[in-house]
């Protein structure tokens, strides 16, 4: 890998080495938006959101119950009973609501997939790391008692060369003290 390479991945370290925890999601970025990144699409996704929320809900029901409210208490009859107008309209937001909906879900299912398999992904590379790093202690470990059972050998050859010098040094010292008598 060439390393004066200045046209680097974003998911690559500095160093050249794969740790953006976010890497597996990389790939999956053009799921970011349910309909694209144009301003349609953006409009089109949160129209599509809108549709679940507690405004929308009590708004639609404040609207209908103004619109047969005004009908039967004959305050106008643009939609007289049996609301020809508000099966129509009813009829023509279920025709674009629906498929936002289902588009919605569908591209929210895709991307729940894709971040679903990322996550293994992820997991699996912290556990293998993990691992690596497990072997990796039991080796230094295992060098480590090693250094130890040649240090407690050294210490007791050290031991047993201090008591021979003591005993050579005890012995030249009777020597010296009974040849100078």
């Amino acid at each position: 890998m060439d390393t004066k390479n200045t046209d680097r991945n974003p998911a690559t370290s500095s160093d050249g080495s794969d740790k953006h925890h976010f890497r597996f999601h990389l790939p999956h970025l053009h799921l970011a938006n349910v309909f694209g990144g144009d301003w349609f699409a953006l409009k089109a996704e949160a129209f599509a959101r809108f549709f679940g929320t507690p405004v929308f809900l009590i708004a639609q029901t404040v609207i209908v119950a103004v619109w047969i409210g005004l009908n039967v208490f004959g305050f106008t009859s643009f939609d007289i009973y049996p609301f020809v107008f508000l099966n129509l309209a009813f009829s023509l937001q279920a025709a674009y609501a629906a498929p936002l909906i289902l588009l919605a879900q569908t591209r929210q299912a895709d991307r729940d997939k894709v971040h679903a398999e990322a996550d293994a992904q992820h997991r699996e590379d912290l556990a293998k790391a993990s691992e690596e790093r497990q072997i990796l202690a039991a080796k230094e470990n295992a060098v480590l008692a090693e250094l130890l059972k040649q240090n407690t050998q050294l210490t007791e050859i050290t031991r047993k060369l201090t008591e021979r010098i003591e005993a050579l040094t005890e012995e030249m010292h009777r020597k010296v003290i009974e040849g100078g008598k």
